[in-house]
């Protein structure tokens, strides 16, 4: 058992930050999906174009700020000093992700009028996939690099 555990732990420590990213992608996932499905059971049917992106905007915004904090002090282990640079830069990438995320919600569910509750939901988690890839590739490359 003892040997088990020691592999397990080698295992961690090399892959530690990819490890700590797909826990905190997959926390900030849930996050971003149960306030839009929240939006969506309660004020904002996502059949409505508007209302589907703006589900998603708030969605995103709650999300974008737990992550920043969770990929900060938990991935990345940040030390930079220079907060605003820091966050803005995650913000900007961010952005890129959600107008990924709004494109691709728009083209399925509003264009292609998938816009039955499970196809919603599906493109929903298809995007959210893509999205954390794209997320750790920004933040690993261009807001939390190492000096």
């Amino acid at each position: 058992m003892k040997t088990v555990w020691n592999k397990i732990k080698n295992i961690y420590h090399k892959n530690e930050e990819i490890i700590n990213y797909l826990f905190v992608g997959g926390c900030t996932t849930l996050i971003s999906l149960l306030s839009k499905w929240l939006l969506w059971f309660t004020l904002l049917d996502p059949k409505d174009a508007l209302k589907l992106q703006i589900s998603i905007i708030i969605s995103w915004v709650v999300s974008v700020m737990f992550a920043y904090v969770a990929n900060r002090l938990f991935v990345f282990k940040s030390q930079n000093k220079n907060f605003l640079k820091e966050i803005s830069s995650f913000v900007g990438a961010r952005i890129l992700t959600l107008g990924m995320e709004m494109g691709t919600m728009w083209f399925f569910v509003t264009f292609l009028k998938l816009d039955t509750e499970i196809w919603t939901m599906i493109w929903t988690i298809v995007t959210q996939i893509l999205i954390v890839i794209f997320n750790y590739i920004f933040s690993k490359l261009f807001v939390f690099k190492k000096k």
